[in-house]
């Protein structure tokens, strides 16, 4: 239960709202009940009577009030769907805006441990879960305790020992079988929540993958795998409905036990008259309308194990502290940009190696410099940290000789353009994709960029307006790369990092690439990781590193001078 309190604090933003909706749903049900005893007493009534009494018996106002009553449910029904419905939907908007803020700042670093379909899941199925506590838990209870002490109220004024009996058994069910009904369906429910994030995390993965599943023929041993969860899902929520089938049972049971015990002790007499008559009616269909307020409680408590579990799983990421904090400053974006690396320390969490070792190194303002090493040496790594994806355990980051901590993140991201290793396109226009690293670009400026990087035939059918489709699937590895170039080169910051820009690029394109990165940067700094040696000559520092170290740096003379490990890596080409 207490992973509900963050989330219901967000009511409190809509609690006018959200108290119309119960104060509606119980004019509702008290007009229901309303009509339902009103009309079974004056059908009883009028039985009673007969043609004998048809001047000295008031039809007139009962039947009013019947239609007063049926005429109030409608419509407050309807409100009631209405404003309730809305004031869920307002609160759902909030939590999924809360938890969406909640997940930025653990971008990248704290969210690497979660896949995407897992992120989706909990950002979507789960927050829409929450909705459960409003509708089906909060509005039920409040309007079943309210008729429970409306209708002893009335009862009383005509027999007090009838109402307290129907007040107290109501009041029981109550307060005894939800909580029983919840313990029951508590691990049904949680079960419900991990097979659906299981199933969803398993079927986005599924179609995700399916070229290469495809490829590899694993489509069909991953489709049965997929199957398997279903079937589990499946057999879970027959379980919960089954649970539910038992919960409408005992409530149908105990709603009848009710009926009987005020028919029989109305027939006894009530309120001191021996010869009740229609006044019988009256309390048995009351009996049988209030329980009617006491219909979905139990039910509704079946779904609290769901509810409760998809709070958790929200919580478990929303309550994760940041690895990465930027300072509320407004810091204006340089127009040059200097680095100083010092005894800089890193290592993932939960790995027992370094990723970095004590790694120094500078970088002019306008220098142009290259990284070498083997895979896994703390190149990539290295490019996160001046990106602020992770900060460093030891040693100094400085920017512009200020602390890179001191930056605030808009100004960073204004200095820093750079091309990832795995690039990223959105499923959405060529024009889209390109606009999100210059949003005030003209279509003039996107068409020469991709004419410089090489890309002109992405215009050949559609112009900007291409659909790229899901991850950019259509284009090659080398096309991807160079749009990522485009981008990079729209963004104009004055430092670029480049993670491998020119891999899976035939010679030629590399060589016009490097061309043009030379070209443009030539006031930038420049740091470009890379495991090709073309045109490394133009570069003003060469870095090889080795093991989170830097074994050897300079520009292309000396380190072939040098004859070390530059030197041994030209002689393998």
């Amino acid at each position: 239960m207490r992973a509900l309190l963050p989330f219901l604090a967000l009511y409190k933003r809509h609690i006018w709202l959200l108290s119309l909706g119960v104060v509606l749903a119980i004019v509702t049900l008290l007009a229901s009940i309303g009509l339902l005893t009103l009309s079974g007493w004056f059908l009883s009534a009028s039985a009673i009577v007969g043609v004998a009494g048809i001047y000295s018996f008031n039809y007139m106002l009962p039947a009013a009030g019947v239609r007063a009553a049926a005429i109030i449910r409608t419509a407050g029904r309807y409100f009631e769907r209405l404003v309730s419905h809305d004031a869920t939907f307002r609160v759902l908007l909030h939590l999924r805006v809360s938890t969406f803020s909640k997940l930025l700042p653990l971008s990248p670093a704290g969210l690497a441990r979660f896949r995407q379909g897992e992120l989706l899941n909990r950002m979507v199925a789960d927050v829409d879960t929450l909705d459960h506590l409003y509708l089906r838990v909060i509005s039920p209870l409040v309007g079943a305790l309210v008729v429970i002490v409306v209708v002893t109220l009335g009862l009383s004024f005509l027999d007090v020992t009838l109402a307290l009996t129907l007040g107290g058994i109501m009041l029981a069910t109550l307060f005894i079988l939800p909580p029983l009904f919840y313990r029951a369906g508590k691990p049904g429910g949680e079960s419900l929540t991990h097979l659906r994030g299981q199933y969803r995390q398993q079927l986005t993965g599924w179609l995700q993958g399916q070229a290469e599943l495809t490829l590899f023929g694993a489509s069909q041993r991953f489709r049965e795998q997929m199957e398997n969860t279903e079937l589990s899902w499946h057999d879970a929520q027959r379980r919960q409905s089954d649970l539910t089938a038992a919960s409408q049972a005992v409530m149908l049971i105990i709603s009848a036990t009710a009926v009987i015990a005020m028919l029989w002790l109305a027939a006894g007499g009530v309120g001191g008259n021996t010869q009740p008559g229609a006044l019988i009616a009256l309390f048995v269909f009351c009996a049988l309308a209030a329980f009617e307020a006491l219909a979905p409680v139990t039910g509704a408590f079946q779904h609290m194990g769901q509810v409760i579990a998809s709070a958790a799983r929200i919580t478990q990421i929303t309550d994760c502290p940041p690895e990465v904090t930027f300072p509320d400053v407004a810091d204006a974006s340089p127009d040059k940009v200097n680095l100083h690396l010092s005894n800089v320390t890193f290592a993932y969490p939960g790995q027992p190696l370094n990723a970095l070792n004590h790694l120094s190194l500078s970088l002019s303002s306008g220098e142009h410099a290259a990284i070498l090493g083997r895979t896994g040496c703390g190149k990539s790594t290295l490019l996160q940290l001046l990106t602020r994806a992770w900060d460093p355990q030891s040693g100094t980051i400085l920017f512009n000789d200020k602390p890179l901590a001191d930056l605030s993140e808009a100004a960073l991201r204004a200095s820093i353009s750079m091309v990832p290793q795995r690039v990223h396109l959105f499923s959405a226009t060529l024009r889209d994709n390109l606009l999100l690293a210059a949003p005030q670009a003209s279509d003039e400026m996107l068409v020469a960029m991709l004419g410089r990087v090489g890309l002109e035939k992405l215009l050949d059918d559609s112009g900007l307006n291409a659909w790229l489709g899901e991850g950019g699937r259509q284009l090659s590895g080398g096309e991807l790369r160079r749009l990522a170039i485009a981008r990079a080169l729209l963004h104009d910051a004055p430092l670029v990092l480049l993670d491998e820009p020119t891999e899976g690029l035939d010679a030629q394109t590399e060589r016009q690439i490097l061309d043009l990165l030379n070209e443009v940067m030539k006031e930038k700094t420049l740091l470009m990781v890379t495991h090709r040696l073309r045109g490394l000559s133009q570069f003003d520092q060469i870095i090889v590193m080795d093991n989170g170290e830097v074994i050897e740096q300079g520009n292309h003379a000396a380190l072939m001078a040098k004859q070390g490990r530059y030197y041994q890596f030209k002689q393998r080409l």
